[in-house]
């Protein structure tokens, strides 16, 4: 894929959709083009939270660990962004993402990630949206499933 190509790629992706086509062509420039196959992880929970990844084609699951299980918590699909969790919050992975088909993704370095969201605080504001929707997606499914495990056990 050529460097265009990338900058267009990002352009979809909504986190970046607003920022000048010269820093995207920079970023695009500075990030490293990674591809999994299909069954191969992109990262594992408990790694470290070096880079965010976003997903250029291809599909994955975003699975947690409980009690030794995996346990898949959420798709990730084209123009996607995952690992920033880890990056924001100064931790480590917070789940593991698992390629469910040939997955290509640009991985983009924490350091290069937060000097974007110093340069276009409307980069944050999307991120806290993404983030604001995930945490309402989660909360909506922890609701259902004590509401479930409470009616089995009355």
């Amino acid at each position: 894929m050529l460097l265009k190509e990338e900058v267009e790629m990002l352009r979809r992706v909504p986190l970046f959709s607003k920022i000048a086509p010269a820093k995207l062509k920079l970023l695009a420039f500075a990030s490293e083009r990674l591809n999994c196959r299909e069954g191969q992880n992109l990262f594992r929970q408990g790694d470290p939270g070096d880079a965010a990844y976003v997903v250029l084609s291809g599909t994955a699951d975003v699975l947690v660990n409980s009690n030794g299980d995996e346990v898949k918590v959420a798709d990730v699909e084209q123009n996607s962004i995952v690992g920033e969790i880890a990056i924001l919050c100064d931790v480590s992975r917070t789940a593991t993402v698992r390629a469910t088909s040939r997955l290509e993704v640009l991985k983009i370095s924490k350091e290069n990630f937060l000097g974007l969201m110093n340069d276009f605080p409307d980069m944050a504001v999307e991120i806290m949206r993404v983030l604001a929707d995930r945490l309402n997606h989660t909360t909506s499914e922890l609701t259902a499933a004590r509401v479930r495990e409470q009616r089995a056990t009355t």
